[in-house]
């Protein structure tokens, strides 16, 4: 079994596929103090109390982080604890197919060229991969495969964070679909603002987007992942495919390409 992990500024998500398909998964806090051996912990932890594995070794590993210190002890993890498993790191070097069309493609952080591999292998170019993680990231796929551009945004939790913290009256609300957009109450006010508002916003820059991506708009497929875009996707009139698992697929694909 291949596992595959996401190491992203707020979140860790960790995958395990027998074949293509993702059969188990888990969601862990990104903490930059821990070390090597922590990891090590958490991750047999989380493989033994797994239902789904019944004793299956994994046999690969894939990472990619935005992370460095992260990644410097994800590295050491896997010479420690899985010495004899291939690992694959996503860092220079790496194969992973996608010309990188930009002023300086070191700038270009690996999880959007691993999500940009897995929207052109499933769905085909031009298409535009929309990421809700700590920050928005709307990133342009060519028909030809190629990374060719991108649009960068606050992300959701990151503006509620800053106007709960600015707000003497405002606070941290539950991000769920208010009753309707005109609210009765502060709660829902900040609801309705908050998914209606990052739904606009998507619409706003895809339509941009689109328009300087192909010469038909209607043909750039859009697709939303990261934790996030499940609150958006039911509000927004642009997005074509809701995949949760893009990073994740991604890198599936990047380990097979460097190690067969």
């Amino acid at each position: 079994m291949l596992l595959t992990i996401d190491v992203g500024n707020t979140h860790t998500v960790l995958g395990l596929f027998e074949g293509e398909d993702v059969i188990e998964h888990w969601r862990l806090a990104t903490d930059a103090r821990r070390t090597a051996d922590e990891i090590a912990v958490v991750l047999q932890g989380l493989l033994a109390q797994s239902p789904l594995l019944k004793g299956a070794d994994v046999d690969g590993i894939a990472i990619c982080s935005t992370v460095p210190s992260v990644l410097n002890e994800m590295r050491e993890m896997c010479r420690r604890y899985y010495g004899d498993v291939t690992a694959v790191i996503v860092e220079p070097g790496i194969r992973t197919g996608v010309p990188v069309r930009m002023d300086n493609p070191k700038e270009v952080g690996s999880d959007r060229i691993v999500n940009a591999l897995a929207a052109i292998d499933q769905y085909g170019g031009p298409c535009i991969i929309v990421d809700f993680g700590t920050a928005t990231s709307f990133d342009a796929v060519s028909a030809k495969g190629e990374y060719v551009g991108a649009v960068t945004a606050p992300g959701i939790e990151i503006s509620v964070d800053a106007l709960a913290a600015a707000g003497a009256q405002l606070h941290k609300v539950e991000l769920v679909r208010p009753r309707s957009v005109i609210a009765k109450n502060t709660v829902e006010a900040l609801q309705a603002g908050i998914i209606y508002g990052f739904a606009g916003q998507v619409d706003g820059i895809v339509e941009r987007m689109a328009a300087e991506l192909a010469d038909d708009p209607d043909e750039v497929t859009v697709v939303a992942t990261g934790g996030h875009a499940a609150l958006v996707v039911g509000e927004s009139r642009s997005i074509d495919v809701h995949e949760p698992w893009l990073t994740l697929i991604g890198l599936r694909l990047i380990y097979h390409r460097n190690t067969s």
